[in-house]
């Protein structure tokens, strides 16, 4: 690997406590000019193996769970703007330091989400909730966030296997329905004086048991039911391993839509007289049913407040009439997205050249008309949505693993979102503590896979 040191022009940022003042930083960028090379070790063998390999989400380290430490922003009247009422106009190149913080701060809530959910297992309580309601934040690295968590929540998978496959494979690959994450509510008054608002957090994990990663092979696109829905393949369709995940139920457990509904609901009646906002985030999977929820919630209830989604290394979602319903509804979304992330390359291929991606050469409206028709009839012509936040894993001289794994962690994106300055100046050439954890989270893991191949 060879790395150059240059320097560049001054980025010009805005101070996050006087945005009328302005300010200029000298920063030095490491430009990576050899691809990085790392030796693999062999294919791991096993199911669970092979889960962390594409999602490798390793949450055994407690001491990358500190909340970090930074100082908090009075956001007050403008908290609509980072909610992204003008959908981040002017936010995102150079990335305003008062938006870094609030994506950085809903990470930490899906980061609490993965910390909290039991993968092992061999754990009777495997894919469950590791800890109480009242002591989650807390017990999973975020004290003192001013939320309360108010309600659990579960995914179930529409997947039936067949018999045979249930009676000899071991039963953690049959659960059906899973603990995906939470509800949680700002109830500290200080904490809503500087947000300007009251806040509802759902906080989203990524794929963790069997059936999850079945339903997302499920790529073809399918109708979405309800209201504002014609029925014609023109109207809103989405990926069908999602939508199964999010209306799926069973006879004892309620499908993720009608929790959402219900905790919604119970707090529009208690807190819709007062400024309301409503943040669903996610990582992969999450991050998919985030939009999902998003859509949801804004065509089933008539007073919703403003929802926007904070999307880490989510895939596409749904077709181009399903984009547009979301901005018809004024539902905010904005993607982060790892250039070097393959899942947020998938599923299906993007038939709108309108959309603000920058991987053009991913779509397909450049390719003959008959091949755009089949992928069409094969319902796989997606779109992508809202605003994107496009970075690199190349861009940070202190990762030193670019493959699917390393690119896709959640860990990366925060790492990558704390050091981005510019698409001039993609990175920051100091490193703070997240950066040391994750540099340290990431040698522990080398370690222990060596220790695997030995």
């Amino acid at each position: 690997m060879k790395l150059s040191l240059k320097p560049v022009l001054p980025c010009t940022l805005s101070s996050p406590l006087t945005p009328s003042k302005r300010a200029t930083f000298r920063f030095r960028c490491c430009t990576i000019t050899q691809p990085l090379t790392q030796n693999q070790p062999a294919v791991m063998k096993n199911c669970w193996d092979l889960e962390r390999l594409l999602d490798p989400v390793n949450y055994n380290y407690s001491d990358c769970f500190r909340f970090s430490s930074r100082v908090p922003v009075k956001l007050g009247d403008r908290w609509m703007e980072y909610q992204g009422m003008q959908n981040w106009e002017g936010l995102l190149d150079p990335l305003d330091d008062n938006l870094r913080g609030e994506i950085l701060r809903y990470g930490d809530f899906v980061e609490a989400a993965y910390k909290s959910f039991d993968f092992d297992p061999s754990s009777p309580t495997y894919a469950t909730c590791r800890f109480p309601k009242n002591t989650l934040l807390d017990r999973s690295g975020l004290p003192q966030t001013g939320y309360r968590l108010t309600k659990n929540l579960r995914a179930t998978s529409g997947t039936n296997l067949p018999r045979w496959w249930i009676e000899k494979a071991p039963s953690w690959v049959a659960t059906q329905s899973s603990w995906i994450g939470y509800v949680a509510v700002c109830q500290d008054q200080e904490v809503i004086s500087r947000l300007g608002r009251r806040d509802v957090v759902i906080a989203l994990r990524g794929t963790a048991t069997c059936l999850e990663w079945l339903e997302n092979l499920r790529a073809t696109l399918t109708r979405l039911p309800g209201p504002g829905t014609d029925g014609s393949v023109s109207g809103p369709m989405v990926e069908s391993g999602f939508l199964s995940l999010y209306t799926s139920k069973t006879a004892t457990c309620p499908s993720l839509q009608e929790m959402l509904r219900e905790e919604i609901k119970r707090l529009l009646q208690t807190y819709g007289d007062e400024p309301l906002s409503l943040t669903i985030t996610g990582h992969s999977l999450g991050a998919a049913l985030a939009t999902l929820a998003a859509y949801d919630i804004k065509t089933h209830f008539n007073r919703s407040p403003m929802a926007t989604v904070i999307s880490f290394g989510g895939p596409r979602v749904g077709n181009k009439c399903f984009r547009q319903q979301l901005e018809v509804q004024g539902t905010k979304v904005l993607r982060i997205v790892n250039s070097d992330d393959l899942i947020t390359k998938v599923p299906g291929f993007v038939m709108d050249q309108g959309n603000d991606v920058a991987d053009a050469h991913l779509a397909a409206h450049h390719l003959p008309g008959w091949i755009q028709k089949c992928v069409e009839d094969a319902q796989w012509a997606y779109a992508e949505v809202g605003r994107e936040l496009r970075l690199s894993s190349k861009d940070s001289p202190y990762l030193s693993s670019i493959n699917v794994a390393a690119c896709h962690d959640l860990k990366t994106y925060l790492h990558l979102v704390e050091g981005f300055v510019s698409s001039t100046c993609p990175f920051k050439a100091t490193a703070s503590a997240r950066t040391r954890r994750v540099l340290k989270n990431e040698t522990t893991q080398r370690e222990r896979e060596r220790d695997r191949v030995r």
